[in-house]
């Protein structure tokens, strides 16, 4: 898709030209976590030949993978420059733009950069861990995008930080020098040993790659297997009590699994290396993929227990954990390689929009949880569970009949990203409804072809056209190559799915597989009318307050939109009785359809009353269940869900 902006006084656009000879000159970095306790990292970035004229440097406004305008520059806190011993004007240009004053030989920039987001998107920096992304700290010398670079990492000042390591795909080029304070690695490989990696020099082709390899640094924990012959370390910062060892082995098995899905003939992974970079913390759960390796963040519980100190079954937790690492890993492939010709190259200054968005996440979103299934590390009525779930989330939020997944895909910069209350009235996610149409997508090709082929086809075509190429999925290619794989125009299937706002006929197509589809309640009604839908608001509590039942969203339709609540409203009686988080639900429940209610709420600070009539709750618990059915049925089940994966 081709772009078009106005011009922002001096600053160039991030977005690199076509691939030239680089410069023979790299960039220098040279990073330090200096001030922990302050959440500072010193950045140094020095320029062989910088531009005649005054080199511009600029840091992204984004980062890939999570698709929203985050001003980076806005956590740099000073900044200077110097050449040959002498300091050098520098003119801030634009929100997250620098020139220097013209100087002949090498100049280098200093900077400041305060980290504090503990995330996987940005920087965070205290005593216990160092972690950051590229595009958070290391600045683009505008001109020299497709110059080598090389990143000196050192350790934070002082003797307490001495067991400090190193864990990044990155590629290092040499260790620390000997007499710096900082002890060096040993040889030792077993789980829990310190990693091959520490401080020292790391090179990286040019700036595309630099800021592709996220680091760690700290007292982690550290364990590897190889995966098809290829070496692949996890890295866990934060406490835990974690089963390394089966961690590790099941990590292998679904890494394996989708190296062989993509390389069914040669399993060979598109990585010399790679990394999984872990914080485990009180309650977090995400990730964002890179080339070589994943940052994720997880509850601690998520991990799997010592089998001394728990049973071996997978439990919600940690199998929602492996779903995020096999979401991840499978990211290597779609979006890392094949990816949408948007992308290709990033424009890091502006958004990069594309209807595709849906595809790259949803189907993304498909595969990492049937890849447990297909691995046996689930078991399929497990997995039937999992996407049941997912089928009831996408079907509650009224957005679902009011935005594409297109639109959804390509409004994700200013809505999916940036939520507000009226999220689920207005906005689909494209991961949720995404992953559903992928399996509509299957299925609909597996018919038209009589099983002959499949959604996995499409995958190893792009594969081999776009992600091995190098070459970008223009909008509509998508489609394109579902079709030619199916043997059928497959226009309807897209333009009801994909660009339409209408429910998925899923339970019309399950039928393929021999799975029943089924609505039921999800709670149950008052005492005296087991079998009656019960009576509902149309709310959600905000899960801020513990205490206060303050509204988070009132549902389009409801009966509290009808009556006149507002998210923000914080409900403090119901008929004169006095109503918290607690017992709001209680409240609720032990009335009847049809009764009208009257509300006292709180908006601000003006206490208002609303006359609510209650609704009746629609089923909103899907149920997937198999049937006992001819084989021919069942094969086709079975080879859904254990699929075609070698070794499996």
């Amino acid at each position: 898709m081709k772009k078009t902006s106005a011009p922002r006084g001096e600053r160039r656009s991030t977005r690199p030209p076509a691939r030239t000879a680089a410069p023979h000159a790299p960039i220098r970095y040279s990073l330090v976590p200096a001030r922990p306790q302050a959440h500072l990292y010193s950045v140094t970035v020095t320029v062989a030949s910088p531009d005649p004229a005054g080199q511009a440097f600029t840091l992204p406004a984004w980062i890939p993978g999570s698709y929203m305008i985050r001003e980076f520059a806005k956590h740099i806190v000073s900044l200077a420059a110097h050449a040959r011993g002498k300091p050098v004007e520098v003119r801030k240009t634009d929100k997250a733009a620098w020139r220097c004053a013209p100087v002949k030989g090498p100049l280098t920039v200093t900077y400041e950069v305060y980290a504090w987001d503990l995330s996987v998107r940005a920087a965070h920096l205290d005593e216990t861990h160092a972690f950051f992304n590229g595009t958070s700290v290391f600045l683009l010398p505008l001109g020299q995008e497709r110059a080598p670079c090389e990143v000196e990492l050192l350790p934070p000042p002082g003797e307490a930080f001495a067991e400090w390591r190193v864990a990044t795909s990155m590629k290092q080029t040499q260790a620390l020098a000997r007499g710096s304070g900082q002890k060096r690695p040993g040889r030792r490989t077993s789980a829990g040993d310190v990693p091959p990696k520490t401080f020292g020099l790391y090179s990286a082709e040019d700036y595309d790659d630099l800021i592709d390899h996220p680091v760690e640094m700290g007292t982690f924990t550290h364990l590897s297997f190889e995966a098809c012959g290829v070496p692949h370390h996890i890295a866990i910062t934060g406490r835990h009590r974690c089963d390394l060892v089966r961690l590790a082995a099941d990590l292998k098995t679904i890494c394996e699994a989708q190296i062989r899905f993509f390389e069914p003939g040669t399993q060979r992974a598109p990585m010399d290396e790679y990394w999984f970079l872990v914080m485990a913390v009180g309650d977090g759960y995400g990730g964002l993929e890179h080339r070589a390796s994943t940052a994720l963040i997880c509850s601690r519980d998520d991990l799997p227990l010592s089998s001394r100190e728990g049973d071996t079954k997978i439990t919600t937790g940690y199998r929602r954990f492996l779903g995020l690492a096999s979401h991840e890993y499978f990211h290597t492939w779609n979006v890392k390689r094949i990816k949408p010709a948007a992308f290709v190259p990033y424009d890091l200054e502006r958004e990069n929009l594309t209807r595709q968005l849906w595809f790259f996440e949803g189907i993304t979103s498909y595969y990492d949880d049937l890849f447990l299934s297909r691995t046996r590390l689930i078991e399929p009525l497990t997995y039937l569970e999992m996407l049941a779930e997912t089928i009831g989330r996408v079907h509650a939020a009224p957005g679902r009949l009011r935005q594409s997944v297109a639109d959804s895909s390509f409004d994700a910069w200013i809505k999916y990203y940036r939520q507000d209350e009226n999220a689920p009235n207005a906005i689909v996610s494209y991961y949720q409804k995404g992953g559903l149409i992928g399996l509509a997508l299957d299925i609909t090709i597996r018919q038209a072809t009589h099983s002959k082929r499949t959604l996995d086809d499409v995958m190893r075509l792009l594969w081999e056209r776009h992600g091995k190429a190098g070459r970008g999925v223009p909008e509509g290619g998508i489609e394109a190559v579902a079709a030619e794989v199916a043997g059928t125009p497959l226009d309807a299937f897209f333009a009801h799915a994909v660009h339409g706002t209408e429910d998925l006929d899923l339970k019309s197509l399950l039928e393929y597989f021999a799975v029943d589809f089924t609505w039921r309640l999800s709670t149950a009604g008052p005492a005296h009318a087991k079998d009656a839908a019960p009576p509902t608001l149309g709310v959600k509590l905000s899960a801020e307050t513990a205490h206060e039942a303050r509204l988070a969203h009132v549902f389009e339709g409801s009966a509290a939109m009808a009556a006149g609540l507002s998210a923000g409203d914080a409900i403090v009686a119901i008929d004169g009785l006095r109503v918290t988080a607690g017992n709001f639900d209680r409240h609720i429940r032990s009335r009847r359809v049809g009764e009208t209610l009257l509300v006292t709420a709180f908006r601000r600070d003006e206490l208002m009353a609303f006359q609510v009539t209650l609704q009746a709750q629609a089923p909103q618990q899907c149920v997937l269940t198999l049937r006992d059915t001819p084989i021919e049925a069942k094969k086709r089940r079975n080879d859904w869900l254990w699929g075609e994966v070698e070794g499996a």
